[in-house]
Formats: C-alpha cells, structure tokens, sequence
C-alpha cells in the first residue's frame, strides 16, 4: 500500500462518505457542481425548508464537500475541491489494488494448464 493514498484519516472519510449518504446532500453536490448557490435556493430546489436544508449542508460542510461563505444576510455555499480529491484518492487506491488482483488472477490463470473435458 502506498502511503499518503490511503493514509487519509479514518475519521476524516467517514465524514466524508456519512456526508454523501443522503439523497438530499447528493443532490445538493450535484447543483453545487455547477457552482456557487445560496442556501436558499438549494432549499427551494429540493423542496426543502431552509432549516433542513442548513443541516444538511452543515453536514456536507463538515464532511469538508462544501465550503461557505456569508456576505450579508446570503450564506452561499461552494464545492470544496480538497474533499473531493481526498475521497477520490481513497477511491483510486482500492480501485488500484483491485486492478492488481484481477492482474495476479489473470497471471496464475494463464500458467495453470488447462484440463480436457472427458
């Protein structure tokens, strides 16, 4: 294993993954990856009262997927590019060491002989 993928802080990913486990927050994600929105208009997109609509993004903010911002009385809440990277990474590794045992499989498949049907 190699170190710094996977050495993302155990806590730190299930935050991240808690964070993309609800529906409400995936979509959320979704319209924050077209960029910056205003809480409110994430609420009313989700059908959602804006009480609701903070906590959930208090959880994507603390899962570190968004970050936010207040000028005036507008909170407006944007993608956090390091969160993503930090669970992609972890993402990229496991995919490497699956990619590696299918590798292994394919290798000892070729140098095993195969047997004849009777």
């Amino acid at each position: 294993m190699r170190e710094g993928a996977l050495h993302t802080e155990p806590a730190r990913l299930d935050q991240l993954f808690h964070a993309l486990a609800d529906p409400h927050r995936r979509a959320m994600v979704t319209r924050l990856a077209q960029g910056p929105a205003a809480m409110s208009e994430l609420a009313i997109g989700l059908g959602l009262a804006l009480p609701s609509a903070l906590k959930h993004l208090q959880v994507l903010e603390k899962g570190g997927m968004v970050a936010s911002t207040k000028q005036g009385r507008t909170r407006t809440f944007a993608l956090d590019a390091q969160g993503l990277a930090a669970m992609q990474a972890w993402l990229a590794e496991h995919q490497r060491q699956l990619g590696a045992g299918f590798d292994r499989l394919d290798a000892l498949m070729r140098a095993t002989p195969e047997k004849e049907a009777p």
